[in-house]
């Protein structure tokens, strides 16, 4: 078989039931969320709302409250609007001690297709680190994602980014 013909079943769960994706499509999928954490990790804060539709959910919200369906999260936006308007923020308003963050995130578990959207949930990492410091474990969790085929690539329509802890450092800035 070649690569475009072969699909990976992407549930050891339910093998009978998973959703099938072409190598191609998996890896596509892979290197979008390889793309975001860089983009992330680099700074590049202007490019960050490109990976969303225009009408998108974009949430850092405790595990607790997620799983008890509590809807107060530590950032809540509701459109690539709001999210440019957080990267104005970074940029122009906030103050804040500057510092680097480095993405660590899981491959990603393609849970359910839906037309051209994909259900899928991804581990994540991230690593802060603070001039002449340290580095510390800044945050995990887990994305919840909803991710639409388009025109443009691949985009999120609505991402949860669901952390462990219950506490957080006393500022989150940059995005997960």
């Amino acid at each position: 078989m070649t690569a475009t013909t072969t699909t990976l079943n992407v549930s050891a769960r339910h093998a009978d039931t998973a959703p099938r994706l072409s190598f191609d499509e998996y890896y596509e999928l892979v290197t979008f969320y390889s793309h975001y954490a860089s983009v992330l990790d680099t700074g590049e804060w202007d490019a960050w709302p490109e990976f969303f539709v225009e009408e998108c959910v974009y949430k850092v919200i405790p595990r607790e409250n997620h799983e008890r369906g509590y809807p107060l999260a530590v950032m809540d936006f509701e459109s690539k609007g709001m999210l440019k308007d957080r990267v104005y923020g970074i940029k122009e308003t906030l103050f804040f001690d500057p510092y680097y963050q480095r993405h660590i995130i899981g491959m990603p578990f393609v849970k359910a297709v839906h037309g051209d959207v994909l259900e899928v949930e991804a581990n994540y990492a991230v690593l802060r680190t603070k001039t002449e410091q340290m580095s510390d474990v800044y945050n995990t969790g887990r994305y919840i994602d909803r991710i639409r085929r388009t025109p443009q690539g691949l985009r999120v329509e609505s991402r949860l980014c669901v952390y462990d802890s219950e506490m957080i450092p006393n500022s989150l800035i940059y995005p997960v």
